[in-house]
């Protein structure tokens, strides 16, 4: 009884920034889904290409994103490109920009192997079908394959902003104020460490297990709605 109302105490004195957290690790994540997408279709589409430059230089991005720890990139954007950005684009070199930039490259190399996934698994002949309609590649790949493709992966995605909500945490070696962040800075004002990282816990439980949930209903509604 004694240790729930601590932990009542410890979360009215500390819920605000705790609250703060988890509106920073969400603006962080839906950031690095919705830019990692972008750049995910980017990089898809070259990775299916015959021309071996493109295909290549596609190939290595993937590779060598998705072979290198976030925790790594991170500090290569926060420490690395930080000190070689020009003196007019201050707002560049921010701690925020900087680590949101690195978690968005990391979403993309894995998006766009999700992505192309998608593509794959669309039947060849809506290509061709396109094609002998007089659509060129590019406008059958734009109108036609994508959005079924989108589509497709819709809750692969999901599951990818779901993933991209626990890896946030590592943003907080940078000083980013996210949840885990905030555990951090209780932990030393009260020198209590299980209280702090317990709610911390907690948090990223329910908004994970929320979304998931979420995520289920969604995918259960698209499968009806394709029987449909």
């Amino acid at each position: 009884m004694n240790n729930i109302i601590s932990w009542i105490d410890f979360l009215q004195e500390w819920g605000p920034a705790y609250l703060d957290g988890t509106l920073v690790t969400l603006k962080i994540s839906l950031t690095g889904v919705l830019v990692g997408l972008i750049l995910g279709i980017l990089v898809a589409i070259p990775r299916m290409s015959k021309n071996k430059i493109a295909y290549g230089l596609s190939t290595a991005y993937v590779e060598i994103i998705r072979g290198t720890p976030l925790l790594v990139q991170v500090m290569i954007f926060y420490y690395g490109f930080a000190s070689v950005i020009p003196e007019n684009l201050d707002w560049m070199k921010n701690a925020f920009v900087l680590s949101t930039a690195a978690v968005c490259i990391n979403s993309s190399a894995y998006i766009s192997e999700i992505i192309r996934g998608g593509i794959q698994s669309v039947d060849r002949g809506q290509m061709e079908a396109a094609r002998s309609l007089g659509m060129t590649e590019s406008q059958a790949m734009k109108k036609i394959i994508l959005p079924q493709a989108i589509k497709i992966v819709l809750p692969a995605l999901g599951n990818e902003f779901v993933t991209l909500i626990k890896e946030s945490a590592i943003v907080s070696f940078v000083g980013i104020q996210d949840i885990t962040f905030q555990a951090k800075v209780s932990s030393g004002a009260t020198y209590r460490f299980f209280t702090p990282f317990i709610t911390a816990a907690v948090i990223y439980f329910v908004l994970v297990f929320t979304l998931s949930k979420i995520l289920n209903v969604y995918e259960r509604r698209l499968k009806a709605s394709d029987r449909g």
